[in-house]
């Protein structure tokens, strides 16, 4: 798909690779690349559920900084509405998503997995937003995603400090959800969809919709949402089959067609 970025799909579940070693950083066209393969798919038929994965040795070690030293306001203010629009776009994939985090996780690496609805990192892993540390604040949802997950207290410290978390700490704080030895990150990634990519799309995407959409806004905003979604799927072939299996076989033995 790009010269760093790639979209792989296999049984259902499709893998944005990133491939620009050493460390995988983020400048502008690994960045473009990162935001077409989000967008692609999500409009896939062929893709249920998808995996963010650095490789074996980094997942993403942030910005490239060379690039960035020199950058004046109207530069940065361009290329941070670029980076907006990327973590936007894997953030609002209507399917499950997970990073696979090995090695480093850092700034606007660490912004890329927090896009995604799941993290599972190496037992060696380490994150962190460390952009204090060169003057500035993350500038691709770090404020923001990161204290709606582990909370404005221990984002705070992670921001302030920029220090960088090993994943056993990540896994204490609800910063990551799996933590597995490093050569098995990517098959318990794998592991994790394989549930999600034969599952009722339509219903999943209603979920996740909801969820997302509901964080934003009050109680009763919230469960209209959720209402409208709900209701919504009495219109689906997944629908009809789910209940059919469920009043014929018990639960859990449905086969969905994702229509």
């Amino acid at each position: 798909m790009g010269e760093f970025v790639n979209l792989e799909t296999d049984g259902g579940i499709g893998t944005i690779r990133l491939n620009r070693p050493p460390v995988n950083a983020l400048n502008d066209q690994v960045t473009a690349e990162i935001a077409e393969a989000a967008r692609v798919a999500g409009g896939s038929d062929e893709v249920r559920a998808v995996i963010i994965y650095g490789g074996e040795k980094a997942f993403a070690g942030g910005a490239d900084i060379k690039v960035m030293a020199e950058a004046g306001y109207d530069e940065m203010a361009l290329r941070s509405g670029r980076l907006h629009e990327a973590m936007t776009a894997v953030a609002t994939v209507p399917k499950p998503v997970v990073a696979a985090i090995t090695g480093y996780a850092l700034g606007g690496g660490l912004e890329l997995a927090l896009a995604a609805d799941f993290r599972i990192a190496g037992e060696g892993a380490r994150v962190g937003q460390p952009e204090i540390q060169l003057g500035i604040i993350p500038g691709a949802g770090g404020t923001q995603r990161l204290a709606r997950l582990v909370g404005p207290a221990r984002a705070k410290d992670l921001i302030f400090t920029g220090r960088m978390v090993k994943a056993a700490e990540a896994h204490a704080i609800g910063l990551v959800d799996q933590v597995v030895p490093d050569a098995e990150v990517y098959q318990a990634a794998v592991g994790m969809m394989k549930r999600y990519a034969s599952g009722p799309a339509l219903a999943l995407r209603a979920a996740k919709q909801a969820i997302d959409s509901g964080l934003g806004v009050d109680l009763a905003t919230g469960l209209e949402i959720e209402r409208v979604q709900f209701a919504a799927l009495f219109g689906t072939e997944d629908q009809r089959a789910g209940m059919r299996s469920f009043l014929e076989n018990g639960p859990g033995k449905a086969t969905f067609t994702g229509r």
